[in-house]
């Protein structure tokens, strides 16, 4: 058996429009265009490549992109004042404050003081509860984006047994609460699982997402299974040439899709829809705070 590849960069694409038509909709009937503020503290590459493809992929959607770069010497309270600021701009529909924070920075209570109402990451203890408690809010995006690719492959997820290998507040626990949403019966396994290899091969469903390159098996993935590997770690890559590093995710690839029935490749898989899910959330956010009912994305 070789896996169905499933195409992240595809279905993001697909979504993105669907996204730019409710933008459309909503300036037409409604009279407002959804705007996101990004908020970027320090000059981290990495964070920096990330928030311009945030902002290119807000404006071709036809939102607003507002971005505020402060340098990495910024005190708290001046970070925490234009939060509040933010919160309490009309035109403003979704926050996102980038992480990773400078050091001297409580990212937490950062992240505390955003208005659940607007808080698009769904990082905030008010959404993380709605989530828990199936009383709706905003949900995080990347989760969000890996279950939109798992019911690609397979719509009804009722029974299937699921498990999530990573227990993070923003990716492994939120996602174990969508697939019980979806009627899946979920296992959390970590680093301290017992025989996590065992655990894993008794997956319908596979998610990996702890951060460590490569390290699920190939022989640890049932037969079948819909695979989808959030990891993204840059590793050596001697073949490449000297000094050379190459993308890879937490599932060893090659060998997986020998044996799974559906797999996200790295790149290419959850990343871009990452930021699709994030541009959904500005949507939805934008409609639930005037009272309006969301459009489905």
């Amino acid at each position: 058996m070789t896996a169905t590849l499933i195409d992240g960069k595809a279905i993001a694409e697909q979504l993105r429009g669907g996204i730019a038509q409710a933008v459309k909709g909503l300036e037409r009937d409604h009279g407002f265009v959804p705007g996101l503020a990004v908020v970027l503290v320090g000059d981290n590459p990495a964070s920096q490549v990330y928030v311009r493809s945030k902002a290119k992929q807000t404006v071709e959607a036809g939102m607003r992109s507002i971005e505020h770069k402060l340098a990495e010497t910024t005190p708290e309270a001046d970070l925490l004042a234009l939060v509040k600021a933010l919160n309490t701009d009309p035109t403003i529909d979704g926050i996102l404050v980038q992480l990773p924070l400078p050091s001297h920075i409580n990212a937490d209570l950062i992240l505390e003081t955003i208005d659940p109402a607007k808080d698009v990451d769904g990082f905030h203890p008010v959404n993380a509860g709605r989530l828990m408690t199936g009383t709706g809010g905003l949900v995080p995006c990347t989760p969000l984006g890996s279950l939109k690719l798992i019911k690609s492959v397979r719509a009804d997820l009722s029974g299937l047994d699921a498990v999530v290998v990573g227990r993070s507040n923003i990716v492994g626990k939120p996602m174990a609460q969508l697939l019980i949403g979806e009627n899946c019966t979920v296992t959390m396994a970590h680093s301290r699982t017992r025989d996590l290899p065992a655990v894993c091969r008794r997956a319908d469903i596979l998610i990996a997402a702890v951060g460590r390159p490569l390290m699920v098996k190939g022989d640890w993935v049932k037969e079948g299974a819909i695979v989808i590997d959030v990891g993204i770690n840059r590793v050596d890559a001697p073949d490449l040439g000297p000094g050379k590093t190459r993308l890879v995710g937490d599932v060893d690839f090659e060998a997986a899709r020998q044996r799974a029935g559906a797999i996200t490749p790295v790149p290419g898989g959850v990343g871009p829809m990452t930021i699709a899910c994030l541009l959904a959330n500005t949507v939805t956010a934008s409609c639930l705070r005037r009272g309006l009912v969301p459009p489905v994305l």
